[in-house]
C-alpha cells in the first residue's frame, strides 16, 4: 500500500509560481506512474497531469498545458507539480495519485490511479 503526502499549497497571487510536492512511501516508487488531480468547490475531481513510471512521458489537461509541469525524482520518491502563471480558475484542492499497476504511462484516465493523497489547497487571489 502506497502512502502519499502532498505539500506546497497555500494562498498565491495570480501570476505566481508555486511548486507542489508529493512524497511517496510504502512501495517501489520508480515502477509506477504518478498523477496530479484537482477538485474545485462543487466540481468533480479532474486530472491535471500524469507522468510515466520512467519520467519519459507526460500528459496534461488542455486547461493547464504550457503552464503546469509535472516531474519526478525517483531517487527521492517524490513527484512535483510546478505551477506557473496561476489564474483564479486554478483554485482547487490538488491531489497526488499513484497508478494501480506498474509501468504505466501516466495517462489522463482516472481509472489508472488507485491511491490518493489527502490533498493540498491552492487558492489564487487576484
Amino acid at each position: 500500500q502506497v502512502q502519499l503526502v502532498e505539500s506546497g499549497g497555500g494562498l498565491v497571487q495570480a501570476g505566481g509560481s508555486p511548486r507542489l510536492s508529493c512524497a511517496a512511501s510504502g512501495r517501489t516508487f520508480n515502477r509506477y506512474a504518478m498523477g496530479w488531480f484537482r477538485q474545485a468547490p462543487g466540481k468533480q475531481r479532474d486530472v491535471v497531469a500524469g507522468i510515466s513510471w520512467s519520467g519519459d512521458t507526460t500528459n496534461y489537461s488542455d486547461s493547464v498545458k504550457g503552464r503546469l509541469i509535472i516531474s519526478r525524482d525517483n531517487a527521492n520518491n517524490t513527484v512535483y507539480l510546478q505551477m506557473n502563471s496561476l489564474q483564479r480558475e486554478d483554485t482547487a484542492v490538488y491531489y497526488c495519485a499513484a497508478a494501480r499497476a506498474p509501468y504505466g504511462v501516466g495517462s489522463a484516465a482516472r481509472c489508472e490511479y488507485g491511491s490518493w493523497g489527502q490533498g493540498t489547497q491552492v487558492t489564487v487571489s487576484s
